[in-house]
């Protein structure tokens, strides 16, 4: 089974305490098992250009079931996955979307968070993932 709406806003206000927590203006969203939107969040005068970063970096952690920072290392000239961000109507390949994993370790979704730096981007989508656990 995928991620309920219920853990889908527990992952969403978890991202949101630790976002009011460090002061920050972000974008979260989550995702299905299908990298379906399934609940979003935006903070007061969080950039408008993150909405559409935070359900990106959402659906390519769920499409690759992977943090999309690693997707990024790979993705680098010379790497692998070089240029891989082009596919899939695009996809982000920076910090900030992590899978969701169920009790069992089933990818049941992902987070995407988007309006900060990208370390402060992770650290909020973790506070989610780990609202789910």
């Amino acid at each position: 089974m995928g991620i309920t709406l219920a853990q889908a806003q527990a992952a969403i206000q978890a991202a949101l305490q630790k976002s009011q927590e460090l002061q920050l203006k972000m974008n979260i969203a989550v995702v299905d098992e299908g990298a379906n939107l399934k609940a979003f969040a935006r903070m007061e005068d969080a950039w408008l250009g993150s909405i559409d970063i935070a359900i990106k970096k959402a659906r390519t952690a769920r499409y690759f079931d992977m943090p999309t920072g690693d997707l990024g290392k790979a993705s680098q000239p010379g790497g692998p996955l070089y240029q891989i961000e082009v596919s899939n109507g695009g996809l982000i390949s920076f910090p900030g979307g992590l899978p969701i994993q169920d009790a069992s370790g089933k990818i049941i979704g992902a987070i995407g968070v988007s309006g900060d730096s990208v370390e402060n981007d992770h650290t909020v989508a973790q506070a989610g993932v780990e609202a789910v656990k």
